[in-house]
């Protein structure tokens, strides 16, 4: 079963999606959670459902070993199977009410709102556990992503969630998007498409380390 949310949603930080199928899943996963990965999102769009479930629950053991959350990727059936401590809903992937009958009061359901802080309204109302925005730059994973402004990110902290910005993000690019109010960047390609995806993790996760810093040097 999940643990209760509370012990499972860290404060801030790298938000590690996936880019399977690929051979070396669980050494990429394993090196970024070395690097400091906050929650890691299991994204496999292929049929292989087999596969899917050994990986998944692979995945969900190498995460507890971190104490990072694992979330499932657009599939609550999946989460529900392998006992995940989330799913992550897009437009076309369900309800949350559904998903919350489905995998239990403590599962985190993480829902995407593109560009629009009106569906984020909705979705706050509807007992989402966080809130995603992007894309904030050109995506390879979505080309075709509608852009996003940090100014959504702002106006959202009024939701009291945490939020995650997605979509072409950088360690060179993501400080405005954590200024703005980020508690998470997400990254795909900038983790996984990374020679040494320890390294590329680390430096997503110094950032979060650097913001920590200055907010204690101000209360001193």
């Amino acid at each position: 079963m999940p643990l209760p949310r509370s012990h499972c949603l860290p404060a801030r930080g790298l938000y590690a999606i996936t880019d399977g199928p690929r051979p070396d899943l669980r050494a990429a996963v394993e090196r970024a959670l070395d690097g400091g990965a906050a929650i890691v999102q299991y994204r496999d769009k292929s049929g292989d459902g087999e596969r899917r479930r050994a990986e998944s629950a692979d995945l969900l053991a190498l995460c507890r070993r971190f104490g990072a959350p694992l979330i499932v990727n657009d599939d609550v059936e999946l989460a529900a199977t392998i006992g995940s401590d989330g799913v992550h809903l897009g437009q076309n992937d369900g309800d949350i009410d559904a998903a919350r009958t489905r995998l239990g009061p403590s599962a985190i359901i993480g829902v995407s709102c593109y560009d629009s802080l009106d569906r984020a309204r909705q979705l706050a109302a509807a007992g989402a556990d966080y809130l995603a925005f992007g894309a904030f730059f050109p995506s390879l994973t979505k080309p075709l992503a509608r852009p996003a402004h940090t100014g959504l990110l702002r106006d959202a902290k009024a939701l009291c969630l945490p939020l995650v910005a997605i979509g072409g993000i950088t360690p060179d690019n993501a400080q405005p998007l954590i200024d703005a109010g980020a508690d998470f960047v997400a990254a795909i390609s900038g983790v996984f498409a990374s020679a040494d995806p320890c390294a590329a993790a680390r430096r997503y996760a110094n950032l979060f380390t650097k913001v920590k810093n200055q907010s204690h040097a101000q209360q001193s």
